[in-house]
């Protein structure tokens, strides 16, 4: 079971931005707990949507050379109004800085032009080979199965022409 917060990526330039979309729908099961008779994305999902939108611009900036790509913090996160069902909630994420596998990005979340989440990321990337070598074919599957899911969520404008 595949746990994407990212419906699609409509823009992105690797090593600097990146912009997704996540279409809030109510036969989203959380929903229905989250609060009954109000429902909204949760704040943490919204901030997931942003991470995983982060890590789909780390892995175009670095050709996929990781294959685990892990939220080490969040700071300055900002909750400013809530995503509800039929809202189409838009991600954009800058990166600021990359170190020594780690890489800072700083992200917001709107709808209709309306602010719904900002936050500053620290990702940490890796691969698992680097911490256990028998894994280096499990970095591989990784890695292969990240490209494929990524070719169905961006489409660069040269190949829709």
């Amino acid at each position: 079971m595949r746990f994407s917060l990212v419906d699609k990526i409509t823009s992105l330039e690797p090593g600097r931005s990146i912009t997704a979309v996540k279409n809030l729908s109510l036969a989203e099961e959380y929903l229905a707990d989250h609060f009954p008779g109000f429902p909204v994305m949760p704040g943490v999902l919204m901030l997931e949507a942003m991470v995983q939108a982060g890590a789909w611009l780390v892995r175009a900036t670095d050709d996929f050379s990781e294959s685990t790509i892990l939220l080490k913090s969040a700071k300055a996160v900002k909750f400013n109004s809530f995503v509800t069902p039929g809202n189409c909630l838009t991600i954009d994420v800058n990166l600021q800085k990359t170190s020594d596998g780690e890489v800072t990005l700083k992200g917001k979340g709107t709808v209709d032009g309306r602010s719904t989440v900002s936050a500053r990321l620290i990702l940490e990337k890796f691969n698992l080979a680097d911490r256990n070598p028998e894994l280096a074919a499990s970095d591989e599957y990784r890695i292969r199965k990240l490209r494929e899911l990524f070719a169905e969520l961006w489409t660069p404008l040269e190949q829709t022409v």
